[in-house]
């Protein structure tokens, strides 16, 4: 039985999970800098002690409506390909242990969200499902490229 770490946060009503091994850090909002000619869902780019990082909405990543910041409203930093971006998510709540055999195949939709962002569906009790994030695919590669030359 090998268990997995995983970051809870909530968007849109639903429960998603990222393994921590990926997270750097989770932060409070703070202001932004926009960066023009980006993709809508990319917020502009923050400077976290030192690192230029570029924030990404996932709402508007996965075409859901946006909706204003809240106090609960986080910044998870993870780190995608040798570079870092900040998630904009409604609230980060919790680090749990999953079983990784109760990770199953997405289906097609979840949520709204296509199938390619999930790596699986997790079953948390009776009621609870977690959706795990696919990183890799939450930014394909051309949007890799664009968000390593905002860093410049």
């Amino acid at each position: 039985m090998e268990e997995v770490k995983v970051i809870v946060f909530a968007l849109n009503n639903e429960e998603y999970g990222i393994e921590v091994d990926k997270v750097r850090t989770i932060e409070r909002m703070m202001p932004i800098t926009r960066v023009p000619k980006t993709y809508s869902f990319i917020k502009g780019v923050v400077n976290l002690r030192g690192i230029v990082v570029p924030v990404i909405d996932l709402r508007g990543r996965f075409g859901l409506e946006e909706t204003p910041v809240t106090d609960n409203s986080r910044i998870i930093v993870v780190a995608l390909e040798e570079m870092e971006v900040g998630f904009i998510v409604d609230s980060a709540n919790d680090v749990i242990d999953i079983d990784r055999d109760t990770i199953d195949s997405p289906p097609e939709v979840v949520g709204g969200i296509k199938a390619k962002y999930l790596d699986g569906i997790a079953k948390l009790g009776e009621n609870r499902l977690l959706i795990m994030l696919n990183l890799a695919e939450v930014l394909n590669k051309s949007e890799i490229s664009m968000l390593e030359q905002l860093e410049v």
